[in-house]
Order: C-alpha cells, then sequence, then structure tokens
C-alpha cells in the first residue's frame, strides 16, 4: 500500500478500546476500519495503526481482524510490545508463523525444501538414458494421437453405415 492511499484511510479508523496492559507490558488496541471489509489485509492493518499512533520502531502483532456481515467494517484487535522477545513468549508461535510468511519469510524455506537433491557422481548413466527417454516420450504423444484419431474414423464408419441401413 502505497502512503498517499494509507493517508485517505487514517480517518477511517475509529479507536474502539486503548489500553495499558501493565501486567503482561503491553498496549492493546482495538479499533475498526470503516470501508475496508474485505480489502484490508493483516500486515497494511499494521502499517495504518502504527502510523495513527505513531508506533515506529515498536512490535505491533495483530491478534485479530473480523469481518462484520452485511457492513463494509472490519473490527481488529493489535498488541503493542517494546521487546520482539516478550511478544514472542506471550503470543502464540502460529501467529508469528503467519505474519513472518505473509512478508516473505516463509519462501526462502520452502524454496529449499523444493529444490533437487544434488545428482551422484555415476550421472553419467543416467544422462545418457534421458534422451532415450525423450525420444520414447516423442513417441507416447505421436500414438496418443493416432488413438484420438481413431475414434474419429469409428464415428465416420458408423455413420456410413446407419446411411446404408436407411437406403
Amino acid at each position: 500500500m502505497n502512503s498517499h492511499a494509507a493517508f485517505e484511510y487514517m480517518s477511517m479508523i475509529e479507536t474502539t478500546s486503548d489500553v495499558q496492559n501493565k501486567l503482561l507490558l503491553r498496549r492493546e488496541i482495538t479499533c475498526t476500519f470503516k470501508g475496508l471489509a474485505g480489502k484490508l489485509k493483516k500486515l497494511e492493518a499494521v502499517d495504518m495503526i502504527a502510523k495513527q499512533f505513531k508506533l515506529e520502531g515498536k512490535v505491533i502483532v495483530p491478534i485479530m481482524l473480523k469481518n462484520h456481515t452485511g457492513r463494509p467494517m472490519i473490527s481488529g484487535t493489535f498488541y503493542v510490545y517494546d521487546d520482539e522477545k516478550l511478544a514472542r513468549e506471550h503470543v502464540k508461535p502460529a501467529i508469528f508463523k503467519r505474519l513472518d510468511k505473509a512478508k516473505g519469510g516463509g519462501e526462502k524455506e520452502e524454496a529449499k525444501e523444493a529444490a533437487p537433491p544434488a545428482e551422484p557422481k555415476d550421472s553419467a548413466e543416467k544422462k545418457e538414458a534421458k534422451p532415450e527417454k525423450k525420444e520414447e516420450k516423442v513417441e507416447k504423444k505421436e500414438d496418443k494421437a493416432e488413438k484420438k484419431e481413431a475414434p474419429a474414423e469409428k464415428k465416420e464408419m458408423k455413420k456410413e453405415e446407419k446411411k446404408e441401413e436407411t437406403k
């Protein structure tokens, strides 16, 4: 979201509650975003809250974003911590995993898992066998094409037989 669009949305944020929880050393903000139902993502909401409440440099954790049925508004609950370590102790790890994935951190791990393993030294024999497989694939494609042509020919023959029977 660009800064111009974020500025327009800032007037659409209405604070429902803003509580300082001294026991858990966090600030709990509940607010509604008017006119953004179905358009607002968690990371965008975090940016908007940071700008609205001037929370740059603090850890903002989006706990819940809830759409209201029949209304174009979203209710959100956010926890604001001074220290990320404390936030990770208090909030469920699954929430941080989802946030990291949304930020793009999860893509690197998935790419590593999807990468093929290195080939062993005896792969020269395998490489020689690969061209043969390509030739086999070409032959299989030709066979499939012939099989497709065969039913078309059968249909034509049946049509001709029906014409002869009707005469």
